[in-house]
């Protein structure tokens, strides 16, 4: 195992990424904020509203995460920044001393309805109260600057994967425009920009917008306009294309991705930082990951089982004995210990699997790794196909 050399980080300095291992285009490295050293492949618990849901900051620690993410379209109402700066920051505010990564808001102002787009930025309505309200690249950086997030992402377009290639063309030309814009708001010095490349499922424009990203010199740069309904298969094509075309020497970031077999297939691109709301809403929704696949916790089959979530978890929902069949009561007794119990297992594994993706990386084994994970995976949902007409007696 290589191991990271002396990380400190230094005012205005850079993020310090080191990449210590390679297992075919699997990645295994590290960087530093002024929050502390983030090791990769990486995943981010999302707590949108400047917490993560159902449980507390010591307990999303102990789950082994790093880093967390925030959001600026979220934190954007004038009330709420002014509460975050009066504590100092998000750091302080939600009491996590580690790492947090703010996303521009740029996805969900572009999934909102009736938002008018044009040179200087982005208006809409908040989905809650109605207010209007603008962003440009000049107002997310301002918020972020404000909000004190180690990371902060660039102000850009996420654009339907069903977008035509006039749009696409449009839209990447018009995200690089933003993008420099963004890069020359000043930020807290310690705070870092990453760039986003975008254009749909276009790999053309894709191999395009990274030219255009990668001419600005910066710390980390971003795959977005993915996990947007195009698929499993749509998104690998994509990110397998984008990925060998950043900067080994920087960190790379995959947007809003995914399921555990997302994951995989993203570290085995050559990504690096990952984050998305699945684990914790799954657990809100009654669904744990365990190595053998999903498991739906109200299943009738549960109802007597004593055994916990999986028995080769150390989390402190299966470590603490917590049985299927008491979450399953406690799902049907609408008792919120459930959803944080659930949510402290999703979060657990999902840092598990990174962390055995490092180690398969590390000892240069990634590809054999991967096959195994997919193969016990789905196994369970393999099993459980219906078998076919023609299979029977």
């Amino acid at each position: 195992m290589n191991e990271p050399d002396q990380l400190a980080w230094t005012p205005g300095g850079g993020l310090n990424f080191q990449l210590l291992a390679v297992s075919g285009s699997a990645r295994r490295g590290c960087f530093v904020t002024a929050h502390g050293l983030v090791e990769t492949p990486a995943f981010m618990p999302v707590g949108t509203q400047a917490a993560v849901k159902c449980v507390t900051p010591s307990q999303v620690e102990a789950t082994g995460a790093q880093v967390v993410l925030a959001n600026t379209y979220h934190l954007s109402l004038s009330d709420r920044t002014a509460l975050v700066e009066r504590h100092g920051g998000l750091h302080g505010l939600m009491r996590w001393n580690r790492t947090i990564l703010t996303d521009s808001g740029g996805f969900q102002v572009f999934s909102l309805p009736d938002r008018v787009i044009d040179e200087e930025g982005v208006r809409f309505r908040f989905e809650q109260g109605g207010e209007a309200a603008m962003l440009s690249p000049e107002t997310a950086m301002g918020i972020q600057k404000r909000l004190g997030a180690d990371i902060v992402m660039a102000f850009d377009e996420c654009v339907e994967h069903t977008a035509s290639r006039a749009y696409l063309e449009d839209s990447v030309e018009r995200t690089f425009r933003w993008l420099k814009r963004c890069a020359a708001v000043p930020l807290a010095e310690h705070q870092h920009l990453f760039g986003i490349v975008q254009g749909g499922m276009d790999l053309e424009l894709r191999s395009k917008a990274v030219a255009q990203l990668t001419s600005l010199e910066l710390p980390g740069y971003a795959i977005g306009g993915v996990s947007v309904g195009e698929g499993h298969e749509a998104m690998t094509r994509v990110v397998r294309h984008t990925a060998p075309l950043l900067p080994a020497g920087k960190v790379r970031y995959l947007m809003g991705v995914g399921l555990p077999e997302d994951l995989v297939a993203s570290v085995d691109a050559g990504m690096d930082i990952h984050d998305c709301v699945i684990p914790t809403r799954y657990a809100r929704e009654g669904t744990v990951f365990t190595w053998d696949g999903k498991m739906r916790i109200q299943d009738k089959k549960f109802r007597k089982d004593r055994y916990p979530i999986d028995t080769a978890c150390g989390c402190y929902a299966c470590a603490g004995g917590f049985s299927r069949a008491y979450l399953r009561h406690l799902v049907f007794a609408g008792e919120i210990l459930a959803e944080t119990l659930m949510t402290i297992h999703n979060l657990h594994f999902y840092q598990d699997l990174m962390r055995a993706m490092r180690s398969a990386i590390e000892d240069g084994r990634f590809a054999a790794w991967r096959d195994a994970f997919v193969v016990r995976y789905f196994a369970r949902r393999e099993r459980a196909k219906p078998a076919r007409e023609d299979e029977g007696e």
